[in-house]
């Protein structure tokens, strides 16, 4: 079998070509030339890399011919919400015509792969009190520009399942973290903020955002066997939520990744780390997937929490 990882660099793609070559899969990777590769620098050699830009309709064919999939995980996005409120044009391009590329070229090149759409939980936006934990039934109402780019994402991977037969499964992951997680989201950042102010290269000073939000973890480690399994044994054109189904205030998040270090450390609200708008509950229901997968996520919140910090005591620079 051979997978197809766009944005292979990137966090996710990383942990999730580990477990494909893993499991036996011969894996290719769409990365851009400026795209740093130390998330897979340990298994650099067993990856065929391929350089794409999303937003080049040629490239993406060209990648696409030369890797001829079975299975598709279309993981590349401009993926930070707070970039989006800074550049929505180029977030919208990126995400939106980047997928319709790629789903083009699966038509014009006559392949059959099965491909994963990976959307967000921040698709759903505003979630009312009633309405958590969220099923996939409920309403879609984003609040940010990255969130309509990936509503937009999950609603051509169903338009083009429906009009053109394609093999499309949608996952909405919720919140997940772990080791090589980029430090400009929040519990990242605080992990490696802790990490420098142990090495004594930050004052004993951490900057937070906003820490009354909840959110529902899961182990990337986990998420990535939830994608493989969504192509494994999901439907074609239907949607996922992939989550935990708890959720936890970000102070918990600080407060836990604090008891990892003996360290007296001051807290203090960043005003450039608030949002124009915040979703303050996100807390999925994924009992569609795990009946359909039988996947459940066994990674404990707290062990991702100091896998993360201890990741970044051995990678700050």
């Amino acid at each position: 079998m051979k997978a197809l990882i766009t944005g292979v660099t990137g966090f996710v793609g990383s942990h999730l070509a580990e477990l494909l070559l893993a499991k036996g899969f011969e894996v290719c990777g769409t990365l851009r030339w400026r795209s740093p590769v130390d998330n897979i620098r340990h298994i650099i050699d067993s990856v065929d890399l391929v350089e794409c830009d999303l937003r080049d309709a040629t490239s993406v064919k060209e990648a696409l011919g030369h890797a001829r999939p079975d299975y598709v995980f279309h993981l590349a996005a401009q993926s930070f919400v707070p970039t989006s409120w800074r550049a929505p044009a180029e977030t919208l391009t990126t995400n939106i015509v980047g997928q319709v590329h790629l789903l083009e070229a699966v038509r014009a090149l006559g392949l059959k792969p099965r491909i994963q759409i990976a959307g967000s939980s921040e698709e759903y936006g505003l979630v009312r009190e009633d309405e958590v934990p969220m099923t996939e039934e409920n309403p879609l109402r984003p609040l940010s520009p990255y969130a309509v780019s990936k509503v937009a994402q999950d609603l051509l991977g169903y338009q083009y399942s429906r009009s053109y037969g394609l093999d499309i499964i949608r996952t909405r992951g919720f919140n997940h973290t772990g080791p090589r997680r980029g430090d400009v989201f929040a519990e990242s950042s605080f992990a490696l903020q802790i990490a420098e102010i142990e090495a004594g290269k930050r004052e004993p000073v951490l900057k937070v955002g906003n820490l009354e939000a909840k959110r529902d973890y899961t182990d990337v480690r986990d998420m990535v066997k939830a994608y493989l399994l969504a192509l494994e044994k999901g439907e074609p054109g239907e949607v996922y939520n992939v989550c935990s189904g708890k959720a936890h205030p970000i102070q918990y998040i600080l407060d836990t990744l604090l008891s990892f270090s003996d360290v007296k450390i001051e807290v203090v609200q960043d005003p450039a780390r608030l949002r124009p708008s915040d979703v303050m509950v996100l807390c999925g229901d994924s009992t569609k997937f795990r009946k359909q997968t039988g996947w459940s996520p066994i990674i404990p919140l707290e062990q991702t929490l100091r896998d993360l910090l201890d990741y970044w005591r051995t990678n700050i620079h």
